[in-house]
């Protein structure tokens, strides 16, 4: 996984480039009509209901713009809200609450619906050993929000991107020339480059389960697009050997019967692809 180091230069970057291209070389709307030495104050009001996340990166945002706005907090991440719940108030100059406004709102509204479909998957593996991944299929360039409302909703992340985590599937496999030449080659590569990162395999069937378990060193096994009851002859088959994941297709109808096979992990793009915003506003008061 990434550093705290270089998460935060992913939430710097984001909040720096999505400012230039909401703002440009200026917000004429508010310096035409609003004098600079303007103050006000506004809230931050959900019409809508879930789990609010993105407080911690709205501080971000209004700070960025303006040092010297002022936030307070009323409802921290994490926190199931409902309609006409107000998150928390921002005060100071109003030309600067205006050019924060939207990215706020953007950022908030996605990574709330987020959390929000993360923590119904987390209910629903209530009293299992399971525990529920996000995927890369994430949105261009705000991935690093994307997978903090993952964990705001209760999930944990999965490798952050192409060079924290080896990850063998089954393109690489075929391209490879198979499954053992593939994690032969990859450790060579590792040792020959020095680097410390591990591997997880995709098995497509229960044959390449066996095949894979014919390796050492081998972190994950993901068990993809299997079903309950190869699933659970996989889990057999892997015992402690190495931690295991399913994926392919897993629902809110099917994640508890999964679960139920004795994975580790479930691994899911829904939880970052297919979700709706939640409805927020930033009024003035």
């Amino acid at each position: 996984m990434i550093s705290k180091e270089q998460f935060d230069k992913e939430i710097e970057g984001i909040i720096v480039n999505a400012i230039r291209e909401d703002v440009g070389d200026g917000d004429h709307s508010s310096l035409a009509c609003i004098p600079e030495t303007a103050t006000g104050k506004a809230k931050l009001l959900v019409k809508d209901k879930g789990v609010i996340a993105g407080v911690a990166f709205a501080k971000m945002v209004f700070n960025y713009v303006d040092p010297d706005l002022k936030v307070e907090t009323i409802i921290e991440d994490g926190t199931t809200v409902e309609y006409g719940d107000i998150v928390f108030f921002v005060s100071g100059s109003s030309q600067s609450i205006l050019k924060a406004e939207r990215l706020v709102l953007n950022a908030m509204q996605r990574m709330s619906a987020i959390a929000t479909k993360t923590k119904q998957f987390v209910d629903l593996l209530e009293g299992t050993k399971t525990k529920i991944l996000d995927t890369r299929k994430t949105t261009p360039g705000i991935r690093a929000l994307e997978k903090w409302a993952v964990k705001i909703g209760g999930g944990e992340n999965h490798r952050f991107a192409l060079y924290d985590m080896i990850m063998l599937k089954d393109n690489h496999i075929d391209f490879a020339g198979g499954i053992t030449k593939a994690i032969n080659k990859t450790k060579q590569y590792l040792k020959d480059t020095n680097r410390d990162l591990k591997i997880i395999v995709e098995a497509r069937d229960l044959d390449e389960i066996k095949e894979i378990l014919q390796s050492d060193g081998i972190y994950r096994i993901l068990i993809d697009n299997f079903n309950y009851e190869d699933t659970r002859k996989a889990v057999e088959m892997i015992g402690n050997k190495c931690l295991t994941e399913s994926s392919g297709g897993i629902t809110e109808k099917t994640i508890r019967k999964y679960a139920e096979c004795g994975v580790d992990y479930i691994s899911s793009g829904a939880l970052t692809h297919s979700v709706y915003n939640m409805d927020l506003s930033l009024k003035a008061v």
